[in-house]
């Protein structure tokens, strides 16, 4: 599977017992996921989930993690991507997995990322105007008093 994914997307690519890890820049990420969606001895048709991780220690990078599936197929994919803390952009994939709504909506409510072009990033797991990310390691929870 590795040698089906082209050098265009300017990505680098490890391959683990049983899943694939690409790591992409956000501006390829678009393209790179509607290739491995629409190409057919690939045929990513589900999203299992989107998760962020907070690396705090690494200079505030925060990472976007993409995990693909091949029901048809019966293979496994990871997309990677790094973000900056100050400013976390990243293209919205709702338009190629709708299934990304709500990932989107969760990783912008509880780490502040940006899924640019998401039809709709209101709050899902906090109230509006709830003032911080939570999911954060810099998000102060010994300040935090509950209701």
């Amino acid at each position: 599977m590795e040698d089906t994914i082209p050098n265009e997307f300017e990505s680098s690519i490890s391959a683990e017992i049983d899943m694939v890890t690409v790591r992409s820049s956000p501006e390829w990420l678009l393209s790179l996921c509607q290739f491995l969606k629409a190409t057919d001895c690939l045929d990513f048709n589900y999203l299992c989930s989107i998760s962020v991780v907070d690396y705090e220690q690494s200079e505030g990078i925060f990472e976007v993690v993409y995990h693909l599936v091949s029901l048809a197929k019966y293979h496994k994919i990871a997309i990677k991507v790094s973000l900056p803390a100050i400013e976390p952009i990243v293209p919205s994939v709702t338009g190629i997995w709708r299934a990304a709504d709500w990932f989107e909506r969760e990783g912008h409510d509880l780490f502040g990322i940006v899924f640019d072009g998401h039809p709709d990033l209101s709050p899902l797991l906090l109230y509006e105007g709830f003032d911080g990310f939570p999911g954060r390691k810099s998000f102060p929870f010994h300040d935090y008093q509950e209701w």
